[in-house]
């Protein structure tokens, strides 16, 4: 039986928020048994708190947005993907801004940042759920459904993007050790398609996007700051998503995830559904 974890010590990043361009801190902090992963906002009145779960997304429309009352925190499926791979059960997530900052676009910063703080095994038993029965979030494009597996989570992924040189990308991944996430998917950076950057900047976001924290996709192109960390890191990125996006059902999760074209809005439905069957089921 695996137990419940937490950080050993606390450890930090800074660097440029993706989208507000502000400079922004991110702090982790151990916290007690049946915790789970905790937000919370330092630089508010009463350093309000939201827990990172399905039912408190409010928007996923270009990366995935937790709130409670004045709470609020935008971007937060790296950070949550690195926790998921790293089986870190509780944790207090301590910003002082509304959006962490995007490092170099990848989940590896946060890797890192739980590994300078340590891992701390707990007195209760780790929450694991694996559903009893097929479970799909399916619109557009997407399709998505999560097999059960009580064993470990695997994730085979496909993604197609048509101004892409590689297209389509497809990669398996099996969460056996925290290591090969740190190998294989952490490094994937985050990337956007030339046509979509125009209209976000016309929107007055990105303001602290560079080539240091994104690809580019253009005109049958990659545009990166150095050579590709994968022939197919695209697709390694979406996996780092969904493994972050997932978590967001409260607990750890096993399975087989097959995904066609994922994304935010089908990830964090999919966690909802397994958050609902949870609660439905009473599973501690």
């Amino acid at each position: 039986m695996e137990m419940q974890q937490t950080v050993a010590g606390s450890a930090a990043f800074s660097g440029i928020a993706l989208h507000t361009g502000a400079r922004a801190t991110v702090r982790l902090h151990a916290a007690p048994e049946d915790t789970g992963i905790v937000f919370r906002r330092v630089d508010l009145p009463g350093q309000p708190e939201v827990r990172a779960l399905a039912s408190n997304v409010v928007d996923v429309q270009r990366g995935t947005t937790i709130a409670q009352g004045k709470g609020i925190v935008y971007t937060v499926e790296h950070i949550m993907s690195a926790l998921h791979a790293c089986k870190i059960d509780n944790c207090i997530v301590e910003m002082n801004g509304m959006e962490p900052p995007i490092g170099d676009g990848s989940s590896l910063p946060f890797y890192e940042m739980i590994m300078e703080a340590g891992i701390a095994v707990q007195n209760k038993p780790a929450r694991t759920f694996t559903p009893d029965v097929p479970v799909a979030a399916i619109g557009g494009k997407t399709q998505i459904v999560l097999l059960p597996d009580p064993e470990k989570l695997s994730i085979s992924c496909v993604t197609s993007f048509k101004n892409c040189p590689v297209d389509p990308q497809f990669y398996q991944y099996e969460a056996l050790e925290q290591e090969s996430y740190a190998r294989d998917i952490a490094p994937g950076r985050t990337f956007v398609d030339y046509s979509d950057l125009r209209l976000l900047l016309s929107m007055g976001l990105c303001k602290g996007g560079s080539l240091d924290a994104a690809a580019i996709i253009h005109d049958g192109a990659i545009i990166c700051k150095d050579k590709l960390r994968f022939e197919n890191e695209i697709v390694r990125h979406k996996i780092m998503d969904a493994i972050g996006d997932l978590y967001l059902a409260g607990c750890r999760i096993t399975g087989k995830l097959i995904a066609v074209c994922p994304g935010h809005p089908k990830n964090v439905e999919l966690a909802g559904k397994l958050l609902a069957m949870m609660n439905q089921n009473n599973c501690k």
